[in-house]
């Protein structure tokens, strides 16, 4: 199979589509490597700088469905009939990809099979299920500055997933709960009188070191 920006270029600007384009579609794209396509293009439009709007809560949740099947391990995508034949404009998607595809190609440059553990042992499948998932529950929430930053993590997770690179998927891994612990952080504030997470963990750590 092409690179994932080949295939979406060719898919909808040099062949002729029409004036919808639906889930299912997209999928018969994918090949074997359906988990990492689908997901990487359902946070696509969530993750880049200047996010399309409107995407993030009905994405999120295909996203943590997807998610939790590669918790459980299974290795063939399933979604209900009903979902698949959700449709988007195409002309909408193509305003996504025109914004998108650059940032992909870049990614792709430094994308190659490695670190295979990762992306193909049961563990790292489901260590990527589990934090794909919480930002999924995340991009769900409707609060401004919930949506990008996990996208964000769920992009850079399945990208690195699709393309058989460890390493991108552990950096998406690691991102992802960095940004948890940001996000657990601002929510407690609230509940602290301004006392962050982050706060408390200072201070805890001052304590464990005598200082």
């Amino acid at each position: 199979m092409a690179r994932l920006s080949k295939e979406l270029h060719r898919y909808f600007f040099e062949e002729d589509r029409g004036e919808t384009v639906s889930l299912a579609q997209v999928m018969a794209i994918t090949e074997e490597k359906v988990f990492g396509i689908v997901l990487a293009i359902l946070s696509f439009p969530s993750a880049l700088p200047i996010p399309a709007p409107g995407y993030s809560t009905p994405f999120g949740i295909l996203i943590f469905l997807i998610a939790i099947q590669l918790i459980i391990g299974r290795t063939q995508l399933w979604l209900p009939l009903s979902w698949q034949k959700k449709t988007v404009k195409t002309t909408m998607a193509q305003g996504v990809l025109e914004k998108g595809l650059p940032w992909l190609k870049k990614m792709e440059a430094i994308a190659h099979p490695r670190l295979p553990f990762v992306c193909q042992s049961r563990t790292g499948r489901m260590i990527m299920g589990i934090t794909m998932a919480l930002m999924a529950t995340s991009m769900m929430i409707p609060i401004p500055g919930t949506n990008t930053l996990p996208a964000m993590g769920i992009f850079i997770t399945a990208f690195g997933l699709q393309e058989d690179d460890g390493l991108i998927s552990a950096a998406g891994v690691i991102f992802s709960w960095a940004i948890a612990i940001l996000m657990v952080s601002v929510i407690y504030v609230f509940f602290n009188g301004g006392l962050s997470f982050l706060d408390i963990i200072k201070d805890w750590i001052r304590v464990r070191l005598g200082s």
